[in-house]
């Protein structure tokens, strides 16, 4: 592909040097460049990409995206702006993927991955290829990509899975798809078949600043639905929102896709009624506009009645039978790291958790409480250079459901662990809670051995905050880490000693 084609693309951009230079890859990182690549200088949210254009070229950049011109041996493509135009060169490099195959879009504070992985199973059951983007991995059709990222790919590597997606015959794409992905534009020219929310609540305020700045960015996958109708049922687009949820009304009134609803309080076109919950799964009856029927599946909590209604909607407006969803959601033992159960010979519950937010704490706890028979014990931290305001909510919250709290480190990353704990504690005291029913303890591992050390029969121990990681970032470096492995090394420590 020539400089001068990607030019053609972008209706205000000049060319510096030979428009006719081409190239035959495209970098975002000049550690990754090989020779014959393009580079595109990102101005970061630390680092400016056009201090390593020298770099770039010296490691075989043959031409250049930039903002404004740099000194450099090679041909320019000067833009408005450098990320703006890598999704516009990215999707037209890559063939425009998301039109070869059905994109879905799943946003909103909780229950993104869940929901993910209960289309998925539901749409890969009836034979269809699928693929998932998701916080936990990258999946094309069978293959397995542990994912890197803690958050939606930018546009460029966003497109380079698209495409592998569509050249292994995917037939769906499942896609998570973060508050900042859609602020930074990453996943600007996707053509998504349908969006899902799942709700709205308090996280990170340190990048979006307020909470409706934050519901701005999530509505922007609902605003970006289309705005043209069809008589082919496959160019339909959907909007799949929770009823329940307040930020759903300003989100039905951004899109001109057709607006579908689940839910279990307000009426909705989909509806769970007459719900039982133990602590071995739930029970309820499933309303919806093909049919009604009784669901079981082992799935813990209320909250993951909301992220099957949302999967089921989904799946129903892809014309698949609400028997044949139900097959499908019965199968499933868990998501990793959702409402996990770590079974190692205890006689207490141990379940891991990646409640990370003031509300999923809250619906985590929540949903304990309904079948414990003895106490909860829970063990939580908060992420460090996040939302520090969220931090003594957390508190307030598990102390109002917690008989027992072990305060620790979640991913501290730069902060003091300490420091992080001290900022915590503030809601715990103002929750009224005594001195001998709460312990901060920074060593992560130390706390879960505590916990557990701690139960007794019939008691839950809730391990909150960081599911299904396998890693503990501190001061930059990440650690080995596991929580399911760590609480059944802890269980097996008991019993042995």
């Amino acid at each position: 592909m020539q400089l001068k084609e990607l030019a053609s693309q972008l209706a205000v951009s000049r060319i510096i040097g030979d428009g006719k230079t081409p190239f035959s890859g495209i970098q975002t990182d000049s550690r990754k460049v090989q020779a014959g690549d393009l580079f595109i200088c990102i101005p970061g949210l630390t680092v400016d990409g056009h201090l390593f254009a020298a770099t770039a070229v010296q490691r075989g950049a043959v031409a250049l995206v930039v903002e404004h011109e740099v000194e450099a041996d090679v041909p320019q493509l000067v833009v408005k702006d450098s990320r703006f135009a890598m999704a516009v060169i990215s999707t037209h490099f890559y063939g425009y993927p998301s039109r070869e195959l059905k994109l879905i879009g799943i946003t909103g504070t909780n229950g993104k991955t869940t929901t993910t992985y209960l289309l998925e199973k539901i749409v890969s059951d009836q034979g269809f290829a699928t693929g998932v983007m998701g916080n936990i991995e990258i999946k094309i059709g069978s293959e397995r990509i542990p994912n890197s990222a803690t958050n939606t790919q930018e546009a460029l590597e966003l497109q380079r899975i698209l495409r592998r997606m569509a050249d292994n015959k995917v037939d769906y794409c499942i896609m998570e798809v973060s508050s900042h992905g859609l602020d930074l534009g990453r996943v600007n020219g996707c053509r998504y078949r349908t969006g899902v929310f799942t709700n709205l609540t308090q996280d990170h305020l340190d990048y979006h600043g307020t909470m409706e700045r934050y519901k701005a960015a999530k509505g922007l996958l609902f605003s970006r639905l289309g705005n043209e109708y069809s008589a082919i049922a496959d160019e339909r687009r959907y909007a799949v929102l929770n009823a329940d949820d307040a930020a759903s009304d300003d989100f039905a009134g951004m899109t001109a896709a057709q607006v579908v609803t689940y839910g279990i309080d307000n009426e909705a076109d989909v509806r769970a009624e007459a719900i039982r919950m133990t602590s071995h799964g739930t029970e309820f009856r499933c309303v919806t506009f093909a049919g009604t029927l009784e669901f079981r599946t082992k799935l813990i909590g209320k909250f993951n009645v909301y992220n099957a209604l949302a999967a089921v909607t989904a799946a129903l407006l892809e014309g698949i039978s609400l028997e044949a969803i139900r097959s499908s959601l019965e199968e499933i033992q868990t998501v990793d790291g959702r409402m996990e159960v770590v079974q190692a010979g205890q006689e207490f519950l141990v379940l891991v958790d990646y409640a990370h937010t003031p509300d999923g704490l809250e619906n985590a706890l929540a949903t304990i409480r309904q079948f414990c028979e003895g106490r909860i014990l829970c063990v939580f931290g908060c992420g460090g250079d996040r939302d520090r305001a969220k931090r003594p909510v957390m508190g307030e919250v598990t102390s109002r459901f917690s008989d027992l709290l072990f305060v620790t480190s979640d991913n501290p990353r730069s902060e003091d662990p300490a420091a992080i704990l001290a900022d915590i504690e503030p809601g715990i005291i103002a929750a009224g809670v005594p001195r001998d029913r709460y312990q901060l303890i920074v060593d992560r591992r130390a706390a879960i051995q505590k916990a557990i050390a701690e139960a007794s029969p019939k008691d839950v121990v809730l391990i909150a905050g960081k599911g299904h990681e396998t890693y503990q970032e501190i001061m930059g470096v990440k650690h080995d880490f596991d929580d399911r492995v760590v609480a059944k090394e802890a269980i097996r420590g008991r019993y042995r000693d």
